[in-house]
Order: C-alpha cells, then structure tokens, then sequence
C-alpha cells in the first residue's frame, strides 16, 4: 500500500521514523482534501517499519492491532505531507508507536496511536 500512495522513507532509526506522502488524486477524497484514511495508512506504515526495526529475532515481524487517530486541519491536493513516529511503548511482545503527520510548513495535520503486536512470521 506504502507504493500505492507514494509513501517515500526519508530515515530509519530505531526511535523515529519519518516519510512523505504527496496529497494526491491517491490520497484525497472526493472534495480535494487529504482523506482521513490515508492519514492512517501513512502512520500505521511508519509504526510498523519502527517497531520492525526494534526486533531482534529475523523470524518476527510487527503487525498493527489498533490505531486511532486525531485529525487536525485539511490539506488540499498538491501538497506534500511528513509523518514522524516515535515509540512510547517497545516491548517484547507488544509496541506502541505515535505518529504526527505535518505540513511542509509544519502545522500538525493528524496524531495517532498504533499498537503493534510482535508475532512470528
């Protein structure tokens, strides 16, 4: 889905994860604005490839088991959008990860919150 909405990693550490999407005819709803969904595929998608990054046995992999999110402000068509996320929970079993989604000129668009589950592949 991260290729369908032209999701672009732009870093990877083990305590922040940051990506682009474009607001685009990919990630809008019928009235030009940033839909709501894509929001949330964007941070579940830097939530997953954090908490990734933060197992160590190569035969488990994090998938999401809940996610909210808060939206803040619209973003029209043709603009581009940064997620960053951070941990605030890394545990064996489980992780939780915060994302906030910015405008170029960073004016906070959405926050969320995905708990992930840590399971064998």
């Amino acid at each position: 889905m991260g290729d369908a909405l032209n999701i672009t990693f732009t870093s990877f550490k083990i305590d922040e994860v940051k990506a682009t999407m474009p607001v685009d005819k990919n990630t809008v709803q019928p009235f030009g604005f940033l839909h709501g969904g894509a929001s949330v595929v964007l941070a579940e998608t830097l939530a997953s490839v954090g908490a990734w990054l933060n197992i160590e046995d190569e035969d488990k992999s994090a998938v999401g088991i809940e996610i909210n999110a808060n939206h803040m402000r619209a973003v029209k068509k043709g603009k581009i959008i940064k997620g960053v996320a951070q941990p605030v929970h890394r545990g064996r079993q489980t992780q939780v990860w915060e994302t906030n989604i910015f405008t170029t000129n960073k004016k906070l668009v959405c926050t969320s919150r995905c708990t992930l589950a840590v399971v064998r592949r």
